[in-house]
């Protein structure tokens, strides 16, 4: 499949103009996407005759931070596109060049606008989505079939399903079954998961788009005592040092009914060495009370091109390119990776592939921002704050009301160094 799509990009490709005089540029691509960026390179250089250089970043991918640091601070023009995370943007907005005339406005719009939005700092579109992710729950739908349940809509229905089907799986010989499996460790993680309990129970993304720190309120106090007095009742005591990784060894081992983590998760559960395979339901993470919007954490991936290109516009063309339907296709057939794109939500041959993005296409659309694009370079140390006061919140030492609003102290004058 990825080779006949490859096949229609380069049949396609002789409908266009070959540049008359060709150019080359960097780019900078995530070892993961490193395969498909040289398919696409190849591609865009049938349909162009330009030339896309292809740099592999670091494995990891924040190491890669330091590096766009000294390549941007110098004004190189080393370097073209930029393969961004969307809790950069902030950082880097100041040296990405301004996309909004570059790219046609009907490109712009077969987006989300969730993922459009995210990008578009200071008045400037700083960057192209070119995939999704967002937090999604996870569950044994063979479990809830077996006890009479439907899929919960509110966190109480999952905190109540949940609790029933624990002690009852336990008392049927199931002694390692736990209701919940979440992300509760003090990393950036929790900062996700956080975010989405009190953004889905009214209570605000802790940094509004405007610069108004909104974490100190009834609605968030709430959203966080619910998830402490899970702990130790349909959550393991562990989950306060359980991160994407082992809390999904705890779902794919078939001891946890419920579990929060992003898409990759409906492809690992269906490999080889899977306990739940076949057995796994997808759907938006539930909300505080019904009439509320499902607010999954925002996790989409870019690609931006540098200010200090020499090659702005066939930089930017390589940009539109990249994440562009054909290429964006190409990406969930291959990878298994969730489009940025609505009209794809509905491909025949990616819901073959991907099939629950068929009834989960809203999640994609409501989804919670973290405050990255206002706070810039101070995003980390505003998360790095929250996920800690959070996680003092969860292990039980801390007051919820009084450390909110200390936290709300200490980001005011975070803010203000971005």
């Amino acid at each position: 499949m990825f080779r006949k799509s490859l096949a229609a990009l380069s049949l396609c490709a002789g409908l266009w103009t070959v540049s008359a005089h060709a150019e080359t540029i960097s780019v900078f691509c995530a070892p993961t996407e490193f395969e498909l960026c040289t398919n696409v390179a190849n591609a865009w250089k049938e349909k162009t005759g330009n030339e896309a250089k292809i740099n592999k970043m670091p494995a990891l991918l924040d190491d890669a931070i330091p590096l766009y640091q000294q390549l941007l601070a110098a004004k190189s023009t080393d370097v073209d596109v930029l393969f961004l995370d969307v809790i950069w943007l902030g950082m880097f907005k100041s040296n990405l060049l301004d996309l909004k005339t570059l790219v046609p406005q009907a490109d712009q719009d077969k987006h989300f606008a969730s993922t459009l939005n995210a990008a578009k700092l200071g008045g400037n579109l700083v960057a192209m989505p070119a995939y999704m992710d967002v937090g999604l729950m996870f569950y044994r739908k063979d479990l809830l079939e077996k006890y009479g349940k439907q899929p919960p809509k509110t966190w109480d229905e999952l905190a109540a399903t949940a609790k029933e089907i624990q002690d009852k799986e336990r008392a049927a010989g199931h002694p390692d079954m736990w209701g919940y499996a979440w992300q509760a460790k003090s990393y950036e993680g929790l900062t996700c998961d956080a975010i989405e309990l009190i953004a889905s129970n009214g209570g605000g993304t802790i940094i509004s788009d405007d610069g108004k720190v909104t974490i100190d309120n009834p609605q968030a106090a709430e959203a966080i005592g619910k998830a402490k007095g899970w702990i130790g009742s349909i959550s393991p005591d562990g989950v306060l040092n359980y991160d994407e990784e082992a809390s999904r060894a705890i779902f794919e081992s078939g001891n946890a009914v419920f579990h929060r983590n992003w898409p990759y998760v409906w492809g690992t559960s269906h490999q080889a060495g899977s306990a739940i395979i076949d057995k796994v339901g997808v759907m938006p993470l539930p909300v505080g009370k019904e009439g509320q919007k499902s607010s999954g954490c925002l996790g989409p991936m870019y690609y931006g091109v540098s200010k200090y290109s020499a090659k702005p516009k066939v930089a930017a063309d390589f940009v539109n390119f990249i994440t562009g339907p054909d290429m964006q296709k190409m990406r969930a057939l291959k990878d298994a990776v969730n489009p940025s794109i609505p009209a794809l939500y509905s491909d025949p041959e990616i819901l073959a592939k991907i099939p629950f993005l068929k009834d989960n296409q809203q999640a994609f659309a409501d989804s919670a921002v973290r405050p990255s694009g206002y706070t810039g370079t101070s995003y980390n140390r505003v998360s790095q704050a929250f996920y800690r006061t959070v996680h003092d919140m969860l292990s039980g030492g801390a007051d919820i009301k009084s450390s909110l609003t200390s936290l709300a102290g200490r980001l005011e004058k975070l803010k203000e160094s971005r």
